[in-house]
């Protein structure tokens, strides 16, 4: 090879350890990651409020990977291959409003934050088992899920142990396109305002 060629071949080969401003485009408090087959999530500037990295290669979700970014306040990771999100990962982000996991290979829903107002994890491989009773403990608005799941729990959205506790922030949750019959779990929204949207007989 050549000077310029072996120059070209190092640049390509390094090209995922550049900082994340010079591989994504970041302006205002956005940082975009999108379609550049980054597989881990890049570190961010501190002031970053959105993150879009949507249609990559990311495989997993690690607690490191948000520990120092309390600003997050919107985060898109549709089109990705995650498989894992790591117990706490977002567990920092107290100003978290949007969450999309949409389009990835999860098995389990990870604990969600307690601010959110948009969760989206359409198309996934959730089934029944996959989410966990403390999974919808906060009040969102809108929360879609069309995956496979087919029962839920008394405590999935609501504290089964408290009869008077009513989300007020809950607006709609969109089970459609879920094989489960809400009928069969009507203990389950005794906390919500109104009923989810799904199949109830």
């Amino acid at each position: 090879l050549n000077s310029n060629s072996r120059q070209v071949q190092i640049e390509t080969e390094n090209i995922h350890d550049l900082p994340t401003c010079l591989l994504c485009v970041c302006l205002s408090g956005s940082v975009y990651c999108e379609e550049i087959d980054i597989e881990a999530v890049p570190p961010l500037p501190k002031e970053t409020a959105y993150l879009y990295a949507r249609f990559n290669k990311i495989k997993r979700i690690a607690v490191s990977d948000f520990a120092d970014i309390t600003t997050l306040r919107r985060i898109d990771f549709s089109g990705n291959m995650i498989e894992e999100i790591e117990d706490g990962a977002f567990s920092k982000l107290l100003l978290l409003e949007e969450l999309s996991l949409a389009e990835n290979r999860l098995v389990k829903l990870p604990v969600l934050p307690p601010k959110l107002t948009t969760f989206n994890a359409n198309q996934n491989r959730i089934k029944s088992r996959g989410i966990k009773n403390n999974a919808f403990k906060l009040d969102n608005s809108r929360l879609v899920c069309h995956n496979n799941i087919t029962t839920i729990t008394d405590d999935t959205f609501c504290k089964s142990n408290n009869t008077r506790y009513i989300r007020t922030r809950m607006d709609e949750i969109r089970m459609e396109g879920n094989p489960i019959l809400l009928a069969k779990h009507v203990n389950a929204f005794s906390c919500l305002r109104t009923l989810p949207v799904g199949t109830y007989y």
